[in-house]
């Protein structure tokens, strides 16, 4: 079975089990998406929601981000994880929109990228969430597990764990496929089950 082959049958399962799926992180516009994404790294997207349920209500404008030092907005998020360095980061990032992009969310990956804290994760993230745009395939951990499991892909890197994926999928789909993945691992296939074979996907590939 070539992995063009095994691609089909994985974005076929995930469609039947998530028909609709979308983030699971709260947001109201494109910078608090950024800012929610940015804070999610090593921190379960259930923790960033309690966390930006207040956040959002204390900074409603960027402004008020730029405006803030790292050292109080540490403060305000000190209940997720690499919180000071995450602090410094979206404060950082803030000042450069308002210097650079004029307050207005970069749309392209390379220019997103530029911001601090943004990798291209979180640039693809942004972009399918925010204005619907398809650039690239979001890698976190639970794509990169699952990539290497159902046999798409061998690499650890994420960027090449991306190119690997572009090609299997249709550009409509990119955005989807993370956010399925996301939640497949978690209900069907979490890394402690990483060796386990008795997930429908895994079924599915065996027929």
């Amino acid at each position: 079975m070539t992995k063009k082959d095994r691609a089909i049958i994985v974005l076929h399962t995930l469609k039947t089990l998530y028909p609709n799926i979308h983030t699971h992180l709260h947001f109201s516009n494109p910078w608090e998406l950024l800012v929610a994404v940015s804070l999610s790294a090593r921190t379960t997207d259930a923790q960033v929601n309690k966390v930006t349920k207040k956040l959002f209500t204390k900074y409603k404008t960027l402004d008020d981000y730029a405006q803030a030092t790292a050292e109080d907005f540490a403060q305000d998020i000190n209940s997720i994880g690499l919180y000071k360095s995450k602090a410094e980061r979206v404060v950082a990032a803030a000042k450069l929109m308002q210097n650079v992009f004029h307050g207005n969310i970069p749309k392209t990956i390379a220019e997103l990228i530029t911001l601090p804290g943004v990798g291209r994760k979180t640039a693809n993230v942004v972009l399918y969430h925010a204005f619907g745009i398809s650039e690239g395939i979001a890698v976190d951990t639970h794509v990169t597990r699952l990539s290497k499991k159902f046999g798409l892909t061998t690499h650890t890197d994420p960027i090449k764990i991306e190119q690997d994926l572009l090609p299997l999928f249709p550009k409509k789909d990119w955005g989807y496929i993370t956010n399925a993945m996301i939640s497949y691992g978690r209900e069907h296939s979490p890394a402690r089950k990483v060796a386990d074979t008795t997930d429908p996907i895994s079924l599915a590939l065996k027929k």
